[in-house]
C-alpha cells in the first residue's frame, strides 16, 4: 500500500496498568480510543495487542507514534546494562560526588549506589584544559587496555567521559573510537557527544545513564519494530521525547536518557492544546494512574520545560524535559496506618498485579482505587476498559479498609474510605502547590485539568482543595498520553558551552555555530520521514551575572544576535526573573541552546467534539457516600452527551477510559469539544471553545 493511501496515525501509550491507542483516521476525520492490559516485562507484547485490538490494519498506518516508560522503570528499577566508564585519571568518582547533596537534606545518614560501581570505573591520562587546549593527548594504549578489562569484567556498553571534553572533545572522540574498534557491540558513548555542556557531574550521568539506557531501549523497539513489521506495517514509527517532542526510532536508540518520562510528557502536551482551544492558555494538569499522581503546570498555553530532572536521588539526566512533579498517589497506592496511629496513602503501589483488593488477585492492603469503589464512585460490576477484570468485589474492598484503617483508627469502614480519599487527595494537592505557589505561581489563576484513569473522579475535591474555580476534564482523560502522541511535533535540541564575559563573545562564530546546530537538528528531523506542515527554532542563551553560579535562560531571534540584542534580552529576562537588574556587573553567556521543531500535520481537535445534538435519558442512579452521607447521583453515559448539556451534582458520569464524579454543589458543562468544564453551581459561566 502506497503512503499516499496510508491516512491512520496511532498513538500510543504504555502505561503500569494500562497500554492506551488513540486511533486517528485522517481520511474521515473520525478518531477511537483502545485499552489494553499492559504486559509488565515484555511492553511489546502489550503494544502489539493494543494494535490488533483496534482494527486498525498496519499497513493501512501512516505512522505510529509511541510514549514509553521502558526507560523510566529501568532506571528506577536498576535493570539497565551493566556498564563500564573510561575517564579522565583523577575524576574517576564524580558520579558517586555528585554535588555533594544527600538523600534527605537533614538527615544524619544517607546511601547512594552509582549506576556503575567503582571497579568499572577506570582511569587513563589525558588532560584538555577548560580553554580547550589539549595539555596531554589521550593514551590510546591506556584506552584499549581499559576497554578490554571492562569486557572482560563482562560489560555490555561503555561511556567514555573526560573532563573538559565540552570544550575540545579531540581526546574523548579518539578514545571512543579506540574502544569501537575492539567493542563487540555498538553500545560505545563518547559523553561529550551526548551533552557538550560545562558542569562535569551532569554531563557524566546524563551520559552514563544513556549509555546503560542504550542495550534496554534499543532492544525493546528494535523488537517493537520487527513485530511491526512482520504485521504489514510499512509507515514511520516515532517515539516521544520527555521535552514533549518527538523523534525517529534511530535516534531514541541513539539517546534513550530523552525517552525518560515521555508517557506523562506527552500527556502535558495534549493537555495544552485541549486548553488552548478551549480557551484556557493556563492550566494545571494532573495525570492520576494506577501507581503515580504526575502534575504541571501549563502558563500562556506552553508547558514549563525544566533543565534537567532526577528520575531517583542522585540520577540526574540534564536534558530539556517538561516540568512534571510525580509522587506516588494513583489508584493503586496503598493506606495503611503507621506507628505514630497516621494514615499513609501511597508511595508503595499495588500496581496491576496483584492489584488493589477488589481486584480478588491476593493483594489484601486497601488502596485508592478499593476507597472509591467502597463508597460507590467506581460501579463495582462496571469497571474501567482494558478487559482487565469482568467485575470488582466491594466485600473484599470494604474487608481490607475495616482490617487496615478502619480498625486501627477506630472509625466505621465508610469514615475510614473517605479519610483515605482526603489523605490523597491533600498529597496530591500539595504536588499542585510544589509546581505552582513554589515556582511564583497563584494557582487560583489557573483551571485544573485531570486526566490518566482515576483524575477525573477528583476532579471536585482537587478544585477544593487548590482553590481554582474551573475544572476542565477532557473528552478522553484515559488516553490523554496516547493523544498527546498524535499531537507532539518532531523536536530536536542542542546545547554548546559558550563560557565567556558577554564583552568577549565572537559573534560571527557564535553564529556559525549556531548554523552548524541548526543543520545537524534538520538531519535529524529528515530522518524521521515523515511530512512536516513546517519548521520553527528556538535559539537561547543560558546566562548570568559575573560571581553567579545559576543562570537565566534569555529567548532570542536571529536578528537580535549582537551585543546589543543580548544585553537588552538578558536584563529583560533577569528582570523579569527577580525583579530587578544588577547594573555595573559583568554579563556572561554560559551556554548556546538550539531547538528545531518540525511541526506536524494540523490536528483539528473537532475531531472529539460530541456528534450527539439531544440530551440522554439517565441511565439511572448510583448511591454515593460523600460528606458522611449517601446521596443519590444520576449516572449518564458521557460520551453520549451533546454539546451544551449541563449536569448538575450529585452524579457519575461513564466511559470506557474513566469515570468522572460530580460532587454535590458543583456542575458540569459540555463545551464543542466534548471537554466537561465545571464550576460550583453559580460560578460565571465558562469561556466558550474554538477548535484548535
Amino acid at each position: 500500500m502506497s503512503a499516499a493511501v496510508r491516512r491512520t496515525v496511532v498513538g500510543v501509550d504504555v502505561g503500569g496498568t494500562f497500554t492506551d491507542l488513540f486511533v486517528l483516521d485522517e481520511a474521515s476525520g473520525t478518531a477511537r480510543i483502545v485499552k489494553v492490559p499492559s504486559t509488565r516485562g515484555d511492553e511489546a507484547r502489550g503494544f502489539m495487542d493494543g494494535i490488533v485490538r483496534s482494527g486498525a490494519a498496519p499497513a493501512a498506518i501512516a505512522t505510529i507514534v509511541h510514549g514509553t516508560t521502558v526507560a523510566t522503570n529501568a532506571l528506577l528499577e536498576r535493570k539497565v546494562a551493566r556498564t563500564g566508564l573510561i575517564t579522565t585519571r583523577g575524576f574517576r568518582d564524580v558520579l558517586e560526588m555528585r554535588r555533594r547533596d544527600r538523600p534527605r537534606t537533614w538527615g544524619l545518614r544517607g546511601a547512594f549506589v552509582p549506576v556503575v560501581p567503582r571497579d568499572l570505573r577506570l582511569e587513563i591520562d589525558e588532560r584538555v584544559l577548560a580553554s580547550g587546549e589539549v595539555l596531554l593527548p589521550v593514551d590510546l594504549a591506556q584506552v584499549r587496555e581499559a576497554a578490554a578489562a571492562l569486557r572482560a569484567a563482562g560489560c555490555d556498553a561503555v561511556c567514555v567521559f573526560f573532563v573538559n571534553a565540552y570544550a575540545n572533545g579531540a581526546n574523548e572522540r579518539a578514545a571512543a573510537a579506540a574502544v569501537r574498534a575492539l567493542w563487540p557491540n555498538p553500545f560505545v558513548t563518547a559523553a561529550a557527544d551526548v551533552l557538550p555542556e560545562i558542569r562535569e557531574f551532569e554531563r557524566c550521568s546524563t551520559a552514563v545513564l544513556n549509555t546503560a539506557l542504550q542495550p534496554v531501549v534499543g532492544g525493546y523497539l528494535g523488537r517493537l519494530d520487527a513485530d511491526l513489521r512482520a504485521g504489514g506495517f510499512a509507515g514511520e514509527l516515532l517515539v516521544v521525547q520527555s521535552n514533549g517532542g518527538t523523534m525517529s526510532l534511530a535516534t531514541a536508540c541513539e539517546r534513550p536518557v530523552t525517552t525518560a518520562l515521555s508517557g506523562p510528557a506527552a500527556g502535558v502536551i495534549a493537555c495544552a492544546a485541549i486548553a488552548r482551544a478551549a480557551g484556557f492558555p493556563d492550566v494545571i494538569t494532573g495525570d492520576m494512574g494506577g501507581t503515580s499522581f504526575d502534575v504541571s503546570l501549563v502558563a500562556g498555553g506552553r508547558p514549563a520545560l525544566a533543565e534537567q530532572t532526577a528520575i531517583e536521588f542522585g540520577m540526574v539526566v540534564r536534558a530539556p524535559m517538561i516540568r512534571i512533579e510525580t509522587i506516588g498517589a494513583g489508584g493503586g497506592s496503598i493506606a495503611s496506618v503507621d506507628s505514630g496511629g497516621l494514615l499513609q496513602v501511597g508511595p508503595e503501589s499495588a500496581g496491576s498485579v496483584p492489584g488493589p483488593a477488589c481486584y480478588g488477585r491476593g493483594n489484601d492492603r486497601p488502596t485508592v482505587t478499593d476507597a472509591n469503589v467502597l463508597l460507590g464512585r467506581i460501579a463495582a460490576e462496571r469497571p474501567l476498559g482494558g478487559g482487565l477484570l469482568a467485575a470488582l468485589d466491594a466485600g473484599l474492598a470494604r474487608e481490607a479498609i475495616r482490617i487496615h484503617v478502619a480498625e486501627p483508627l477506630g472509625l466505621d469502614v465508610l469514615a475510614a474510605a473517605e479519610a483515605v480519599l482526603t489523605v490523597a487527595d491533600a498529597r496530591m494537592a500539595g504536588a499542585v502547590r510544589v509546581v505552582s505557589i513554589e515556582r511564583g505561581h497563584d494557582p487560583r489563576r489557573f483551571a485544573y485539568m485531570p486526566f490518566g484513569g482515576g483524575g477525573a473522579l477528583h476532579v471536585c475535591a482537587m478544585m477544593r482543595a487548590i482553590g481554582v474555580e474551573t475544572g476542565l476534564v477532557p473528552r478522553y482523560p484515559g488516553v490523554t498520553s496516547a493523544l498527546g502522541c498524535v499531537i507532539a511535533d518532531l523536536r530536536h535540541d542542542d546545547v554548546r558551552t559558550v563560557s565567556r564575559a558577554l564583552a568577549d563573545v565572537d559573534f560571527a562564530a557564535l553564529g556559525a555555530q549556531l548554523d552548524a546546530m541548526a543543520a545537524a537538528a534538520q538531519t535529524r528531523l529528515e530522518s524521521a520521514g515523515v511530512a512536516l506542515a513546517g519548521v520553527r527554532e528556538v535559539i537561547e542563551l543560558d546566562m548570568l551575572y559575573t560571581g553567579q553560579t545559576h543562570t537565566v535562560r534569555v529567548g532570542l531571534t536571529r536578528d537580535a544576535l549582537d551585543a546589543e540584542g543580548v544585553a537588552r534580552a538578558f536584563a529583560a529576562a533577569y528582570r523579569d526573573a527577580f525583579g530587578a537588574t544588577l547594573d555595573g556587573i559583568a554579563a556572561r553567556v554560559v551556554n548556546l541552546r538550539y531547538a528545531r521543531i518540525g511541526e506536524r500535520p494540523h490536528f483539528d481537535l473537532a475531531v472529539l467534539g460530541p456528534a450527539a445534538t439531544a440530551m440522554p435519558a439517565p441511565l439511572g442512579t448510583q448511591r454515593v457516600h460523600h460528606a458522611g452521607r449517601w446521596w443519590e447521583a444520576s449516572r449518564y453515559a458521557r460520551l453520549e452527551l451533546p454539546a451544551g448539556a449541563r449536569i448538575e451534582g450529585p452524579a457519575i458520569l461513564e466511559q470506557p477510559d474513566t469515570t468522572t464524579w460530580i460532587e454535590p454543589g458543583f456542575a458540569a458543562a459540555v463545551d464543542a469539544l466534548g471537554n466537561l468544564v465545571i464550576r460550583a453551581v453559580g460560578a460565571a459561566p465558562a469561556p466558550s471553545s474554538e477548535s484548535a
